[in-house]
Order: structure tokens, then C-alpha cells, then sequence
């Protein structure tokens, strides 16, 4: 005779079956599908240190799905991304297959379309390389003034990328650095002359300039410099005044009436029992100005009368 309970409780989990296979039929068929368009990132893996990426490529792909819409809700929640391994990448071109059966989306969620099919990326060597940076200037400083020297803040720099990319350049240049009417010497922020590559690589890169103006000197001959002799001295000498050739400031020249006031003759102290003494001509201090530079003295020696 048939064990009823036993029945009774094989009963019971049949049906328990048949509810949670129906259940997830309406949940996995009979939910409502849909079909819809997607936008998948890659996610790069595993690319050797001393390797980039050197081209520009898609950095997502396009995915015509169907599925019941929950499953897709919750896909949609949980930012899937495509893994794409570059563990064995070399130098040169490498085409990614986007193959649907590689794309890691939920089971009931199918792939119609996968959108571009490849993707070609253009593998390189990664090296640093210093670039020395030249400047370019233009236009005329002021007439009164030469240029003593123009430097950069750095001089060069370094660059990290591909090495095909760094291979095609061998120096820097600044942006064009106008000069015109300068009459004093400055410290400018200039940018660098930058290709589209070097600007994905650095940026948009401002160096300092130092602008160094060293006034015109002109030659100048100056008489009738009077030479004073030491205090408490009791000789007397001839001639009283020298003839001094000097290079001047441009701008004091032409501001300066009288160009002996620049000036100050001395007679050197005397040897005993010396019938001449020497005369040592210096130039007053200017602020702001360029020194005099005193080039000859005429006569160079003073005859004493005691």
C-alpha cells in the first residue's frame, strides 16, 4: 500500500517546481523584451611599461542588444566594460576584434551588432627625450639700447611619449617674442610653439624669457678735463687738464650738457724727488645707466714744478 505521505510530499515539491518554473519563464520569456542601442567602454589591460598607445582610437564600442527589459535595467546599472588584453602587444599595429561572443553581458541579453567590428591601435615604444628650446624674437628694441642677452627659464625640457612622435622633432621653439621699442630689460611668459602631438603630450607649456637690454655706448673725446692733485699738496703741475677718450651711455651723452662733469682726474701719489706723476681718470656713478668705460688719457703724465 502506497505511502500517503510520502505522496502527499512528492506532491508538494512538483508543484513547488512547476510554480518556479513558471515563474521564471514569465520573468525570462514572458517578461516584455526589448531591443536597444548601447555604448560599451574598453578598458585596456595589462600594456607593458615601456609601450603607448600612440593613436587616436574609439574608446567605446556600439552594441545592438535584445532582452528582457530588467535584465537590461539592470546591465545598464552595473557599467559594464569589454576587457581588451595587451599583455603580449609589440611595437606596430594590433587589431582588437570586438566579436560578440567576447562581449561580457548578462545570460538573456543577446548581441545583434557590435559596432565598429575592429579597432586598430598603433603600438610604440615609450621613451623620454630632452628637447633643447630655441627663442624667437622679432621686431627692433629701442635705438638707445643693444641686447645683452636673452635667456630661458628652463633652457630645455623633457618629454615622455611614443617614440615615433619624438623622433620627428629635434628641438622646441617659442612663440614669436616681440621686441619692439624695448627700453629696459624684462622677464616675459612666452609659450611654446607646440604641434598638435606635443600638445596631447605636455599641454599647452609657458616657459619664463629673460630679456637682458645693455644701453649704447658711444666713443667720446673729452677736453679740458681739469686733474685735481692730492689735498695738502704744496707742488703744482702742468698741463691742468687732460684730454680723455671715453665710451658713454647714449642717453647720457644726450642728456649731459657739460660731458667732463662725468668725469674725475687725479694725480697718482709721487715718488720722491719724481718729476712726473701719473693721471688716473674715473667715471662718476650713474644709477640706472650703463658704466663709462675710460679708454685713454692724454697726456698720461703731469709734470710737476716745485
Amino acid at each position: 500500500m502506497p505511502d500517503v505521505k510520502a505522496l502527499s510530499q512528492d506532491w508538494l515539491l512538483k508543484l513547488l517546481s512547476l510554480i518556479i518554473g513558471a515563474s521564471l519563464w514569465y520573468f525570462v520569456v514572458g517578461e516584455d523584451r526589448v531591443d536597444l542601442i548601447v555604448t560599451m567602454p574598453l578598458e585596456m589591460r595589462n600594456l607593458p611599461t615601456d609601450l603607448v598607445i600612440a593613436n587616436q582610437y574609439k574608446k567605446d564600442i556600439e552594441l545592438a542588444i535584445s532582452g528582457p527589459r530588467r535584465l537590461i535595467q539592470e546591465m545598464r546599472q552595473q557599467n559594464i566594460s569589454l576587457p581588451i588584453d595587451l599583455g603580449q602587444a609589440k611595437p606596430g599595429a594590433m587589431v582588437i576584434q570586438n566579436e560578440a561572443e567576447s562581449i561580457p553581458l548578462p545570460q538573456g541579453i543577446s548581441v545583434q551588432r557590435v559596432q565598429p567590428a575592429t579597432i586598430t591601435l598603433l603600438i610604440d615604444q615609450l621613451i623620454q627625450k630632452e628637447f633643447t628650446i630655441e627663442p624667437v624674437t622679432f621686431g627692433k628694441i629701442s635705438d638707445d639700447f643693444t641686447l645683452a642677452s636673452l635667456s630661458l627659464k628652463p633652457p630645455a625640457i623633457t618629454v615622455t611619449g611614443p617614440k615615433t612622435t619624438l623622433d620627428k622633432k629635434q628641438g622646441l621653439r617659442t612663440s614669436p617674442i616681440d621686441l619692439s621699442g624695448l627700453d629696459h630689460s624684462s622677464t616675459l611668459q612666452v609659450h611654446l610653439d607646440l604641434n598638435e602631438s606635443l600638445v596631447k603630450l605636455i599641454g599647452e607649456t609657458v616657459i619664463e624669457v629673460n630679456v637682458a637690454l645693455q644701453e649704447k655706448l658711444v666713443r667720446q673725446t673729452i677736453k679740458k678735463v681739469m686733474v685735481k692733485k692730492p689735498n695738502n699738496s704744496t707742488f703744482s703741475f702742468t698741463p691742468s687738464r687732460v684730454t680723455v677718450e671715453a665710451d658713454i651711455p647714449k642717453q647720457v651723452v644726450q642728456e649731459t650738457p657739460e660731458l667732463s662733469l662725468l668725469l674725475r682726474a687725479t694725480i697718482l701719489p709721487l715718488k720722491e724727488g719724481a718729476a712726473e706723476a701719473e693721471v688716473h681718470v674715473h667715471a662718476i656713478n650713474l644709477p640706472g645707466h650703463t658704466p663709462i668705460v675710460i679708454h685713454s688719457v692724454s697726456p698720461e703724465k703731469v709734470k710737476i714744478k716745485k
